[in-house]
């Protein structure tokens, strides 16, 4: 399983890459892709759409089944990646790269402290095993 030491993780299998200022980008994990499989369509919010931290920001939807995506931080999108639109698979081919979702304004920086580092995350994976 591929957990980069650069990024913060959620429960729910998110990660939040700091940008610049109070901006972030989002995607899910090498885990949840693999999980999720074969990713066939991806729903994604508004630019200037206000996030709050917990609830569903997004829709993937694999041959398996349809998955909310949580935000991992409240804040406002300033960018998505339109590239997922025409292209969902790069979700599964490069969930940290390529694959990302969107970008944040995100708008209570206390909030960072809530998300997992790369080694909690991977402790919490393995204590689902």
């Amino acid at each position: 399983m591929n957990i980069p030491d650069e990024l913060q993780y959620t429960k729910t299998h998110e990660w939040v890459k700091k940008i610049q200022g109070n901006e972030v980008s989002i995607g899910i994990t090498d885990h949840a892709q693999h999980q999720l499989q074969d990713i066939v369509y991806v729903e994604l919010p508004s630019i200037g759409r206000e996030l709050k931290m917990g609830a569903p920001c997004a829709v993937v939807e694999s041959v398996k089944a349809a998955y909310d995506i949580y935000a991992p931080l409240s804040g406002k999108v300033t960018k998505i990646n339109q590239e997922l639109r025409e292209s969902p698979q790069l979700i599964n081919e490069d969930p940290y790269g390529k694959g990302w979702f969107l970008h944040i304004e995100i708008s209570n920086p206390n909030e960072l402290a809530d998300l997992l580092s790369p080694g909690q995350y991977r402790a919490a994976n393995e204590s689902e095993q």
